[in-house]
């Protein structure tokens, strides 16, 4: 039974069967991907199964003509020569990569050996084919030089017999190691028709790394020019961006002359208006400059009028002064008498009392 002795996650990528250059997308999230031993094949396999619906998306058995090329940090692959693709994992930090990497390396060492052995028992198995077929024709040659069967189970009794059993065992064993000394032919012819196949194919697909080395170089300038380009594009906008700027603020400020513009030439016709009654107005000065040089005529002899009345105001107040004089002494005088009066009448009081 095949056990699982390295498990790992990485999301899995093929090549495209079509270009044979972009990688498509195996799975569409990191799942995991196992190395399997067969105790009974003695064989290696790298199997990954999606839990969704794709089921098995890498079933790959590992020969010692593989490869696994690091191609980034965080990137591997190998071919497949017989699943007719390239895989390739993408890890998520280098640890895992590197860790994979050596995996495949020992299990590399370790399906070389296991071929390495079992051409050794084809071979062995080869050269005992061919040792008891050599003794396979003297056998038959002591069979004819004895004779027949018939004379020798006639002449030589019991123990020609069992040679005779043993000489038809041997002859059906040989039979059956040539029988199988052509099927492990065929089955070795295979294996390095099959490795020259491997061969040539890792020798293509270390042609395609390199092309796709290259291409990624090509892709990279390109990239870079591309962001040259759009940092350029991107000050260009920038200052276009300024130049509309500025062209919107020059737009409003022409809108603003414009309305003043217009303003002042309201003004300019206003004033054409009022320049057309100038010669009514300058007539109309005239009139009022005339009217104004009689009111002020008026309003000097109303000064002298008005200085006129000053004075005789001064001498009437100057006069009330002196009446008001005579009027306080009067006043006093009254004052006394009215005392006097006062008393007199407290006078004709008591004398009324008394009487």
């Amino acid at each position: 039974m095949e056990q699982p002795i390295f498990t790992t996650r990485a999301h899995v990528f093929q090549i495209d069967p079509t270009t044979k250059k972009n990688w498509v997308p195996a799975s569409k999230q990191a799942v995991t991907v196992s190395y399997f031993y067969d105790s009974t094949r003695n064989s290696y396999r790298i199997i990954s199964v999606d839990g969704s619906k794709v089921g098995v998306i890498i079933n790959s058995t590992i020969t010692p003509n593989m490869t696994f090329t690091k191609t980034s940090q965080k990137f591997g692959q190998w071919a497949d020569s017989r699943a007719n693709t390239v895989f390739g994992l993408g890890f998520a930090s280098e640890q895992q990569l590197a860790k994979f990497a050596e995996k495949f390396q020992e299990v590399k060492e370790a399906a070389k050996l296991a071929r390495d052995k079992s051409q050794e028992k084809m071979e062995t198995s080869s050269n005992n084919s061919q040792e008891s077929g050599r003794e396979t024709p003297s056998s038959t040659q002591a069979s004819s030089i004895n004779g027949t069967d018939d004379e020798k189970i006639s002449h030589g009794g019991p123990e020609t017999a069992a040679l005779m059993s043993e000489n038809d065992k041997l002859k059906t064993t040989v039979e059956q190691s040539n029988t199988n000394a052509k099927k492990l032919e065929t089955e070795l012819q295979t294996l390095r028709d099959s490795n020259a196949r491997l061969v040539d194919e890792l020798t293509e697909s270390s042609a395609n790394v390199e092309i796709w080395k290259k291409q990624l170089s090509t892709c990279k300038e390109e990239s870079d020019t591309l962001r040259e380009k759009i940092a350029e594009l991107e000050s260009q906008c920038e200052k276009a961006n300024v130049e509309k700027e500025r062209n919107s603020k020059l737009t409003v400020r022409v809108q603003e002359l414009e309305t003043e513009l217009q303003d002042k030439e309201q003004e300019l016709e206003n004033l054409r208006k009022q320049a057309e009654i100038i010669p009514q107005l300058m007539a109309e000065c005239e009139s009022i400059t005339e009217k104004l040089q009689a009111a002020e005529v008026k309003n000097k002899d109303l000064e002298d009028r008005i200085e006129g009345l000053q004075a005789d105001i001064e001498d009437s107040q100057s006069k009330q002064g002196i009446v008001k004089g005579e009027l306080k002494k009067f006043m006093d005088v009254l004052d006394g008498k009215i005392d006097e009066l006062h008393e007199f009448r407290q006078g004709l009081s008591k004398l009324g009392v008394d009487n």
